[in-house]
Formats: structure tokens, sequence, C-alpha cells
């Protein structure tokens, strides 16, 4: 039985007359409809031949447009299922939230296994973070944060001893920086620096990539409203389902 075609109610067109490649046309548009949710998560494609047909384009013009959503992590090829979308990347602009409120507002379902959540003793590392002593308690918790049952990052967060009870339970419930808030804890700035490096086996395994599968990075030192530093972070993310979006102004 043929598969029906998710495509069909897109209002999808192409512009011969521009510059821009026929396929990238259409690739943008199957993006944005991923995206804004024209196409949903666990949709089938329709045929390619029928898509082609349907816009004046050849196959290999459709192939290859399709080919650059797979590529980007939004299509999925399923040997015996056809070409299915896949959950929508989340764009997470560069300002002080928490990744569990970013997964909800962009509709992604967010849940949580906390698989570390003890009290350890500093490294140089975190106690120059935090302005503790090297070698003092502070709290440490590893989280897995998952959108749609899938995995999304890996999260290891450091605390001041005492700052706030770090429940197991709420912590699969919620997000840090809501507890945080909720304890009374003014959010006011960040330090923060982003960067890409390959997986290790255990990150591998943890977030469902391949070893040595590129990873976005971040570490961050969040302060509170008096200036006293109150969690710092280092988290992995996988690429092919998260980004982070700057906004860049230009200088007078």
């Amino acid at each position: 039985m043929p598969k029906p075609d998710v495509t069909a109610p897109l209002d999808l067109h192409v512009d011969r007359g521009s510059p821009v490649p026929l396929y990238f046309q259409l690739s943008q548009q199957l993006e944005a409809a991923i995206e804004h949710g024209g196409l949903t998560p666990g949709s089938l494609l329709g045929n390619e031949i029928e898509l082609a047909a349907r816009l004046g384009l050849s196959r290999p013009t459709v192939r290859q447009a399709i080919q650059s959503l797979v590529d980007k992590g939004l299509l999925v090829r399923r040997r015996g299922v056809g070409t299915q979308v896949v959950h929508s990347r989340v764009k997470r602009p560069l300002e002080l939230s928490s990744l569990y409120d970013d997964l909800e507002a962009a509709g992604q379902r967010p849940a949580t296994k906390v698989l570390v959540n003890t009290v350890v003793p500093a490294s140089a590392e975190v106690a120059a973070a935090l302005g503790v002593t090297e070698g003092g308690d502070v709290h440490r918790v590893e989280r897995l944060r998952l959108a749609h049952g899938e995995p999304m990052a890996y999260l290891t967060n450091h605390l001041p001893p005492g700052l706030l009870d770090l429940d197991t339970d709420q912590l699969e419930a919620t997000g840090l920086y809501r507890l945080m808030r909720s304890a009374g804890i003014t959010l006011h700035s960040a330090r923060q620096s982003i960067g890409a490096r390959g997986a290790t086996p255990a990150e591998a395994e943890r977030l469902a990539e391949p070893a040595g599968a590129p990873l976005l990075t971040m570490q961050r030192t969040t302060f509170d409203d008096t200036g006293r530093a109150v969690e710092y972070g280092d988290h992995t993310y996988r690429p092919t389902r998260y980004s982070f979006e700057f906004q860049l102004l230009v200088r007078p």
C-alpha cells in the first residue's frame, strides 16, 4: 500500500528565476514545516517521484533536498519504513535560561534521569568556579535530559554546600533553575563558554551517539544578585538535536 504523502497539504513551491538552488529552496521549506509543526514528528514523507512531479523537479533534486535534512538530523531513512520526520532541533538562545524551560517552550516534552546526586570534594576547577576551598564539600548532580524519550544532553552541575535541598524526585520533575528560584535564589548573571569535541565512549553511550561523534559543550558559572556563585555546570549536547543561537550587534 502506498504511503500517505504528508507533504501534500503544504504550500511548497520553487522559484526557477532565483539564484538559490532548487534543492535548497525545497529543503528550506521542508525544514520550516518541521520546525513549525507542519510536518509532525513520526510522519512519513511521501514518494519522492510524486513530490518531484508535483513541483516539476527532477528526482535527484528532490533526493538532494531530503538528504540535506537527513544530514541535519531532521529526517531519517528507515529500511522498510521510508523517510520519517524526527523531532526538530532545539534552538537555545544564549541567555540565562535552563534547558528544561527551553525544551518546554519548544514543545519538546522534557524528562530527566538523575544518575548522581551526592556530596563530593571540590576539584581545583570547581573550587575556582564556585569560590570555595579546593577539597571542600560541594554538591554534585549528574542528569540525563531527554525530550520525547530521546537523550538530548548530559548535565553535570556543582553547587555550594547548603545552598538548597536537592531532592532527586524534584530534580527529575523539574529544572534546577526552577528549584533555585523557588528556594528564593535570584539568578542574575552567568559566565559561559561553548565548544565542541568528540564523544568519549561513555558519553556516546549516554547520548545514543557513535564513539567519537561531535558533541557541543558548555561550561557555565551562574551568579545570584549578590554576586555569589551558585552553580557551575559542565554540559554536553547532541548537535543533531540541539544548537545555540547568537544575536550579534554592530557597534556604531
